[in-house]
């Protein structure tokens, strides 16, 4: 994650108050929809990776100018993406049709304080009913969306905020499994002060289960900065990616049928890449098949934890997201949002 100054913040807030602006913002341009520009490259590791991605498949920047983009999300309803610009505190909608545009602010702090750092949703999902759930940093809390989203207001219902008391650090990224229960992450980059915020409560940076009964469990507490969260197709394998300089891996945790973990294992370990980003954002597909971003853009691993190819944004590339037929991939890339066609 990155730090911004605080007077880009402010600028920001107070240029864009309305949560349901249908205009582009100052700082967010689509590009042209009949033409848009290419960049990067896929690095073909594996024969295995032509099953995936087209040989003659590109990278399309499809909007620009953000400030740090995070936690896409695809709704087949309506047939957009939606995705957070977390310094400004908004969540944006992209759609083949309609193009850019602001879709809510504010996404993840609705304190009356101005303040700096990383205040807006992260990650995004959806529940079992369609409502939009969102990581929100400066709230510090998993929170549901109370309006429909065909109409998107500023009103959250929080679903859960502490654990034994104490102030989660800044829920990042989570998922639901099929049952209802959720799992998410809880690193300090929300956190005005990060690790050193006095705000801080839990010593630890947690990955946890919030079973659909309403019971908070810990999943890790080991891993230094819990990030990019998926599960496996048979809901069996859990994994969390750990986006630490010092540790930039990725973990695949075995569960048992209530959730608990049965063991753990390191799926693949890139501690020392040279290459822009870390082990970030990721998404599982039908096939068990792991895009993960990190160094130098999107990693897909089978589920073996083998590297099948790399897709080479050339940004720090934070988070993806696939479309219901998973013929697309949408990637967030610093200030970029891209997709590529599989």
């Amino acid at each position: 994650m990155k730090y911004f100054p605080f007077f880009a913040y402010c600028f920001l807030l107070c240029a864009c108050q309305s949560s349901t602006t249908k205009t582009e913002t100052n700082k967010a341009t689509s590009v042209e929809k009949a033409a848009f520009k290419t960049t990067g490259s896929v690095e073909r590791l594996t024969e295995a990776i032509n099953d995936l991605i087209p040989k003659d498949a590109k990278i399309e920047v499809l909007a620009d100018g953000f400030t740090w983009t995070e936690g896409p999300l695809w709704v087949e309803d309506g047939q957009y993406l939606l995705f957070s610009d977390i310094p400004p505190n908004h969540i944006m909608k992209w759609s083949e049709k309609e193009g850019l545009s602001l879709y809510l602010t504010p996404s993840g702090y609705t304190g009356k304080t101005p303040r700096k750092g990383e205040p807006g949703s992260n990650g995004l999902i959806l529940d079992a009913n369609g409502n939009l759930v969102l990581c929100q940093h400066g709230d510090r809390r998993m929170a549901k969306m109370t309006t429909p989203l065909t109409n998107p207001q500023p009103q959250f219902e929080t679903i859960i905020d502490k654990y034994e008391g104490k102030r989660f650090n800044s829920p990042n990224d989570a998922i639901y499994d099929s049952q209802g229960n959720l799992y998410f992450t809880d690193p300090p980059y929300g956190l005005e002060g990060n690790m050193d915020d006095p705000a801080k409560e839990i010593p630890f940076q947690g990955v946890y289960r919030y079973s659909k009964e309403g019971q908070l469990s810990l999943i890790s507490d080991k891993i230094t900065r819990p990030n990019g969260i998926g599960l496996s197709p048979d809901e069996k394998t859990l994994y969390v990616a750990c986006s630490d300089p010092k540790a930039a891996t990725w973990t695949a945790f075995t569960l048992n049928e209530d959730g608990t973990v049965a063991s753990e294992r390191l799926l693949y370990d890139a501690t020392g890449s040279k290459e822009k980003g870390l082990p970030d954002g990721l998404k599982v597909d039908k096939k068990g098949n792991i895009w993960a971003t990190g160094p130098g853009g999107v990693w897909v691993f089978n589920p073996k934890g083998e590297v099948l190819g790399k897709i080479k944004t050339g940004e720090a590339t934070s988070n993806c997201a696939l479309d219901a037929d998973q013929k697309t991939l949408y990637m967030t890339c610093d200030d970029y949002l891209m997709r590529i066609k599989l």
